[in-house]
């Protein structure tokens, strides 16, 4: 499946994806979609995400692995073996980036470590991604998704108020963290590119997930409140949220006096507009409850689809809520290539993600399948000139 990267612009820029499981494959990704040349390294018994997700498919790897390790080749070096070392450390000499999410403390064990690796590569930009960061009192946790949420207060303000402790559905502090590293790294690689030496960057699962936090800790910076949980609402605007029609749920917004104005005339309410209860958008949040119980008595009378389409038409914010098939089969999401097959060479045609940006003059490019473990052992040690002494 290998495609000229002549047009991408990170042809030949090479990373080393020292990383398993979910931000830092993830990252590596990213850089790869742009044209990197991202080399995956990965001990001899695989990233343990081949394994994952409790399903079969036709081979060994599971479609998590395959929608995390596109345009990337794997080789299984074990980095406790001397001779695999020096594998490595010949490869570091050639790269650009390197990436890595050992919990902190194991690099320098493995002798793998920034200070180790500047040494014989001044310019190498070497990212660590970690659960809570290569310094503090927790730093040395293990970290996953879960606790980065629980710990940096995002579950705090997920699901509704007196419910149990919810997590966001998506792991926003993995993914999160991995975009945030991405941002990182090319702006050292700029940086090393207009002449600096390379540079250590620290991500971490829970700063990533802390800096999602700006309405909820502007707000507790300024009224001196914690916030909490509010279901689909909204701290700062109302109403802003999931509302009831005849046949189920739907989400709106009238967020400004304009729009309100706009969404009393289409319920036929005008005496909403008139009421003190709801006259400013304070007000409204002050009395959010009872203003979306009086609105669900007006939406009541239509189906969900029927609102949203006289709303849009109206120019007030609304849409359905979609499950993930239905988003991904919807007319948007396709003609948004959110959706796309590549070839694998024992899956066949395998599912993967869409690029989540598109970039005009130099479009991603799937140029390499989620490759196989030790797939490119042979071809990366003869471009070290070096024989492979293991497969």
């Amino acid at each position: 499946m290998s495609k000229s990267a002549v047009n991408l612009p990170l042809k030949g820029v090479r990373v080393l994806d020292v990383s398993q499981v979910m931000a830092g494959p993830f990252a590596c990704m990213l850089l790869g979609d742009m044209g990197a040349d991202v080399i995956k390294i990965e001990p001899p018994q695989g990233d343990q995400t081949r394994a994952a997700m409790g399903f079969k498919m036709r081979g060994p790897d599971s479609m998590g692995f395959l929608n995390m390790n596109r345009n990337k080749r794997s080789l299984s070096l074990d980095l406790k073996d001397e001779r695999d070392r020096e594998v490595f450390y010949r490869l570091v000499e050639t790269a650009d980036i390197l990436v890595e999410n050992y919990r902190p403390g194991v690099v320098q064990r493995l002798g793998i470590d920034y200070d180790t690796l500047k040494a014989r590569n001044p310019r190498l930009v070497y990212a660590s991604i970690s659960g809570f960061g290569q310094s503090g009192p927790w730093s040395t946790r293990p970290g996953f998704d879960l606790m980065a949420q629980a710990m940096s207060g995002v579950m705090s303000v997920t699901g509704y108020p007196d419910s149990p402790p919810v997590k966001a559905g998506v792991p926003v502090a993995d993914i999160g963290c991995a975009m945030f590293a991405v941002y990182a790294i090319l702006s050292a690689y700029i940086g090393v590119k207009n002449g600096a030496e390379g540079q250590h960057i620290d991500a971490a699962l829970f700063d990533a997930a802390m800096a999602f936090s700006i309405w909820d800790m502007s707000s507790y910076w300024g009224t001196g409140e914690a916030p909490g949980p509010v279901g689909t609402s909204n701290k700062m605007s109302a109403p802003y949220q999931a509302v009831k029609a005849r046949d189920g749920y739907f989400v709106m917004g009238a967020t400004n006096q304009k729009l309100w104005a706009r969404l009393c005339g289409l319920i036929e309410r005008p005496d909403l507009l008139e009421h003190a209860d709801y006259a400013t958008i304070a007000d409204r949040l002050k009395n959010r409850e009872a203003l979306i119980d009086e609105l669900e008595k007006e939406l009541a009378r239509r189906d969900s689809q029927e609102w949203v389409d006289l709303m849009l038409e109206t120019g007030i914010p609304a849409g359905p809520i979609l499950s993930y098939p239905e988003a991904f089969d919807s007319e948007h999401g396709q003609h948004r290539g959110m959706c796309m097959e590549i070839d694998h060479p024992i899956e066949g045609k395998v599912k993967n993600i869409g690029f989540p940006v598109k970039l005009s003059g130099t479009p991603q490019q799937v140029r390499r399948h989620p490759p196989l473990l030790g797939e490119h052992n042979q071809e990366i040690f003869a471009e070290l000139g070096m024989e492979a002494h293991h497969e």
